[in-house]
């Protein structure tokens, strides 16, 4: 094969990769809104295909059915697009300054400042889930699977924390991740900005300053040990 025609296939296969990404994005994208929209029940394929503008084959080409577009959805929320879906949470750009910034306060409160966008985002589909999962059972596993993973980046959160001995004496990393998980929870968020009005950046402040009072030594104490 002449060097030509192996840089011909070379760039038709990367050409053919890169229209089924965006192919898969605007899917599931169009999954997200037909689903916030319609519910679970009502988000047919057919709807879907529709919304993206794509054959109803493509679609289930895409995903394992509706319960694995949902589950893209969600994931696509979480992580801010598809295609930052795909890359592992640590390697994530916020993740990555959240865990290279040395100063624990400075620390937390980056991690705060991650919290609105994600449960404005996700928040939606996530109760798409909660009313359909009861009656579906690859969704209730949806649901487990979504908390589980959750609580074990918490987990390696708070193992970081404690590594770098910043937490109080009294608080270990399994007790400051359940304390991150319950204060940085959806239902959190849904009580204080969407039933109590608060802004984003008062439930980000918020966020920040309870977690430093109840998982960080007093500032004086901090500045003694160090």
């Amino acid at each position: 094969m002449s060097q030509t025609a192996s840089a011909k296939r070379r760039y038709d296969s990367t050409n053919r990769r890169a229209r089924a990404a965006e192919t898969r994005s605007r899917i599931v994208e169009a999954a997200a809104r037909v689903f916030v929209e319609h519910g679970y029940a009502r988000a047919t394929i057919p709807r879907i295909a529709a919304e993206a503008g794509v054959a109803v084959e493509t679609v289930y080409r895409s995903a394992t059915g509706k319960a694995g577009l949902l589950e893209a959805a969600v994931l696509a929320a979480v992580a801010g697009g598809v295609e930052r879906s795909d890359v592992p949470v640590e390697q994530r750009p916020a993740i990555q300054r959240i865990i290279a910034e040395p100063d624990p306060r400075r620390q937390l409160r980056a991690y705060a400042a991650t919290q609105p966008g994600i449960w404005d985002r996700v928040g939606p589909l996530l109760r798409v889930l909660d009313a359909a999962a009861p009656t579906d059972d690859a969704l209730q596993a949806l649901r487990t699977q979504q908390g589980e993973f959750r609580h074990a980046g918490l987990r390696r959160f708070a193992g970081l924390l404690e590594s770098r001995g910043a937490l109080r004496p009294e608080v270990s990393a399994d007790r400051a991740a359940d304390i991150i998980w319950t204060v940085c929870g959806q239902a959190t968020y849904d009580a204080l900005v969407l039933a109590c009005g608060w802004t984003h950046e008062e439930y980000e402040r918020w966020i920040g300053d309870t977690l430093i009072h109840a998982l960080l030594p007093p500032a004086e104490l901090a500045g003694r040990s160090s």
